[in-house]
């Protein structure tokens, strides 16, 4: 999700909680257009509305059920942040949420970490193809359709959806699980 013209939103979790928090973002981005003085909702504002958000839900014992992914550009400097349920924040060169937390971010340590600055963009979608292939391997109950968000300084690009190629030759030889 878009969230104003230089930040990402990617979110895992519960819908409705997501819906919930996408209802008061836009709100804010509202609220922020009628203001009218010039002033854009910054990643790093987004990142720390978020973080409260989350942390607030958390000490009233009512958790939005997510996870949450923001990325973006914020006056030419880059920010990718995360933040949880708890709203535990942090910010790093990879993020990902889910089982992507354990599968995927070895990948993305090994293949970008230390390399932020020199990776093309055919090579960030090649790792990234990379990691949602092993992630839908893992889970049978995926699909292999994605869609790719970047942001650029001209602002935020989502690609239309696409398919992954799979190749399931391999299973023929697993034996043991059910058959």
């Amino acid at each position: 999700m878009a969230v104003g013209e230089t930040t990402l939103l990617g979110v895992s979790g519960d819908m409705s909680d997501f819906q919930h928090l996408q209802h008061t973002l836009e709100s804010l981005l509202t609220q922020e257009y009628d203001m009218d003085d010039g002033q854009m909702l910054g990643t790093k504002s987004v990142y720390k509305c978020i973080s409260n958000i989350m942390y607030n839900r958390r000490t009233k014992v009512d958790p939005l059920w997510n996870s949450y992914v923001i990325g973006g550009l914020d006056n030419g400097q880059k920010v990718l942040g995360y933040v949880d349920l708890y709203g535990t924040t942090y910010q790093s060169a990879t993020i990902a949420t889910g089982f992507g937390g354990h599968l995927a971010q070895p990948i993305l340590r090994r293949r970008v970490e230390g390399r932020e600055d020199e990776l093309s963009e055919e090579e960030a979608v090649q790792i990234l193809d990379e990691c949602m292939r092993v992630l839908f391997y893992r889970d049978a109950r995926s699909l292999n359709k994605l869609r790719r968000a970047k942001v650029t300084a001209q602002g935020v690009e989502i690609s239309e959806p696409y398919m992954l190629e799979t190749n399931w030759g391999f299973a023929e030889s697993i034996t043991g699980y059910g058959s």
